[in-house]
Formats: structure tokens, C-alpha cells, sequence
């Protein structure tokens, strides 16, 4: 695994000269993808169709912010020290792989696969200032009022967390980009359909080609409906029909999201990757993320054992909820130990 990140991260480099925030926006950012061999041509399927399959993990992007540090306002692309001492830190942290090994320990340098940065400040590369638009009203009373582990110290039911955490769905976009682990993502093909399974959550997009029109608006889908064509040699994605509350964005979504993706391939190991995310109950405006994708046909794409009802959904409900305190303190007791909560045993 260390031999696979350190290969991608000086593909990165070589995608991303120094000196490149000299350079115009549209120069930086063609400069992530390596040019094709003199001669190549567009691989095809044997329908004719430009052959993206394979595997494309983006788990080497995990350590490209999603949104840009205010810090930066609209500049796109780190400094030369910038970029190096980003590139440092991530090296420190690829290193607590073999720290771990050495102590005889598992922890957060075994599970977390992020890679290196790339040169690119943010994956969000529209609006301007590469941060999500403002929220709505509306927005805003929704993201207010969403529950998640990670804003909730007391639970009393599944509706207590978040999707993440039920392991229901990453939602859209964030399905398509790095989360801590389990970046895998790969794409088949066949006659009218591509299909796009992910790793995290185990999770599979079908993209139809065939022109049929998206379902009515009340039949909705966690990750939407894709409908899909050719503009020339890129895929064109349109997706629809999604159900409320099922996107890691800037605030739950609303059953308005629409998302329109192309993925176009730059050279045999290298995909542009492009989204604009649009949903204007929740946001004003929209948003567009940008990034390279690396072929790597060797990775293992393994099994996300999760499901709603995990033990630890309920393990959480358990531990903090007022309803079970008796049950923590007499395991206190049990142990040998006086009950946290003050809470008396009959």
C-alpha cells in the first residue's frame, strides 16, 4: 500500500510543476493530467463506445480539502511552500503506518488512506472562492437541525444520526469523492449502461445511455436516477429524482438536487472528473468539483460490512441515552467501579 501512495503522489508532482502558481488557472489545471503518448487514440468497447472501464480509486485525493481555507479566497492552486510543507505533513502521516507496525498496533495510520495532496487548494473549484454558496432559509433550518454523531452527544433513536452513520449512503457527490478509507471506485460498461460501483457502503450507480426518460419526480432514489450520453468522447452524466435528506453536502438535500457530471478520459491511466451540484431549496447557486482520477487496476476493492442496525448504532443509544442508566451504573458496579452518572442502583 505504501509503495501504491508514494507511486500516485509523484504523479501528482509530475502533474504539478513548481512554479505552477505562475501559471493561468486553465494552465494549472490542465496540468494535472500527463499528455497522451504521441499517437494514442481513444480506447474503445467493441460498441464503439470510448472504454472507461477499470478501476479509478480516489482515495489518493483524500488530503485535497473538499472546500478551500478562506485563507486562500480565490487563489486555485498552492504556493510553492505551501504545496511542500502540505506535502510534509501528509508524509508524517503515511509514516504512522510503520510506527503502528513497529508497536504492534492498529489504529488511524492502518484505516485512514488519504494519500498525498494535490497541488489544486480544493476540490471545489467553483464558485470562485472554492467554498459551497450560501444557504437558503430553508438551508439553513435544515443543516441547523440535522443530527449526525458528529453534532449529537445524547441519543434515543436511529433518527439520532446521521446516513453515514446508519450506513445507508454517502449520498451524491460525495459518494464520487475520498472519505477516510474505501476509496475504491470502478466502472463497467456494456451496450446502453455504465456502471459505477463503489466501494464505501457498497454501493452501485447504473447510468443508462439508452435515451429513456427519468421516472416521475415522486419515485425517488438515495443516489438518484442517471441518464447518460456521449458528447463526443465524454460521458455525460444527468442526475435526478433524489430522495430528500440523502446527500453529505453543505446541508441535507431536497428532492430539487440535480447533479451533472462528465468523466472524460485524458490518457490511459487518467480520467477528468467534473460535477456541478445544483440544488436551489438549499443553496444559492451552485458548486463544482474538479479533480483528476488515477487508474490503478490492481486495487482491491474489498467489502463495506456495515448495515442499518449495526451494533454500534445501538452500543451509542445505550451509552448516553437517560433510559439506560441504571443498566451503565450496575455495569459499573460489576467492574469494580463507582457509577459515573451519580445515578442510585436499586
Amino acid at each position: 500500500m505504501r509503495k501504491l501512495v508514494l507511486a500516485l503522489a509523484t504523479c501528482a508532482l509530475a502533474a504539478s510543476p513548481l512554479g505552477a502558481q505562475d501559471s493561468s488557472f486553465e494552465e494549472q489545471m490542465a496540468a494535472r493530467f500527463e499528455p497522451p503518448p504521441e499517437g494514442w487514440t481513444m480506447p474503445r468497447t467493441q460498441w464503439g463506445d470510448p472504454d472507461l472501464r477499470g478501476k479509478w480509486p480516489v482515495d489518493y485525493l483524500g488530503r485535497t480539502p473538499r472546500e478551500r481555507s478562506p485563507a486562500l479566497g480565490e487563489r486555485a492552486f498552492l504556493t510553492d511552500e505551501e504545496y511542500e510543507r502540505a506535502f510534509a505533513r501528509a508524509d508524517s502521516d503515511l509514516d504512522r503506518y510503520e510506527e503502528e507496525d513497529k508497536a504492534g498496533l492498529m489504529a488511524m495510520g492502518h484505516w485512514a488512506e488519504f494519500g498525498h495532496p494535490l497541488r489544486q487548494s480544493s476540490m471545489v473549484v467553483e464558485p470562485a472562492n472554492g467554498r459551497y454558496p450560501p444557504l437558503t432559509a430553508q438551508g439553513q433550518e435544515w443543516k441547523a437541525n440535522e443530527r449526525t454523531s458528529w453534532n449529537t452527544d445524547v441519543f434515543e433513536s436511529m433518527n439520532d444520526f446521521g446516513i453515514f452513520d446508519r450506513c445507508l449512503t454517502r449520498g451524491m457527490p460525495g459518494s464520487m469523492l475520498p472519505g477516510a478509507y474505501n476509496g475504491g471506485i470502478e466502472i463497467f460498461q456494456a451496450p446502453g449502461l455504465v456502471a459505477i460501483s463503489l466501494e464505501m457502503i457498497h454501493e452501485t450507480r447504473l447510468v443508462y445511455l439508452d435515451g429513456r426518460e427519468p421516472p416521475a419526480p415522486d419515485v425517488q432514489y438515495d443516489l438518484g436516477y442517471s441518464a447518460g450520453h456521449w458528447e463526443g468522447d465524454k460521458l455525460v452524466i444527468e442526475t435526478t429524482n433524489f430522495r430528500p435528506g440523502m446527500s453529505m453536502g453543505p446541508a441535507p438535500n431536497s428532492d430539487q438536487l440535480r447533479i451533472t457530471e462528465h468523466l472524460t478520459l485524458m490518457n490511459d491511466n487518467q480520467i477528468h472528473y467534473e460535477a456541478w451540484v445544483r440544488d436551489p431549496v438549499v443553496m444559492e447557486g451552485h458548486y463544482k468539483i474538479d479533480l483528476p482520477w488515477l487508474r490503478e487496476d490492481d486495487y482491491g476493492m474489498y467489502e463495506y460490512a456495515c448495515h442499518e442496525g449495526n451494533v454500534q448504532i445501538r452500543g451509542y443509544i445505550t451509552a448516553t441515552s437517560p433510559r439506560f442508566a441504571e443498566e451503565r451504573a450496575q455495569a459499573w458496579i460489576e467492574q469494580g467501579e463507582e457509577p459515573s452518572e451519580g445515578v442510585p442502583v436499586r
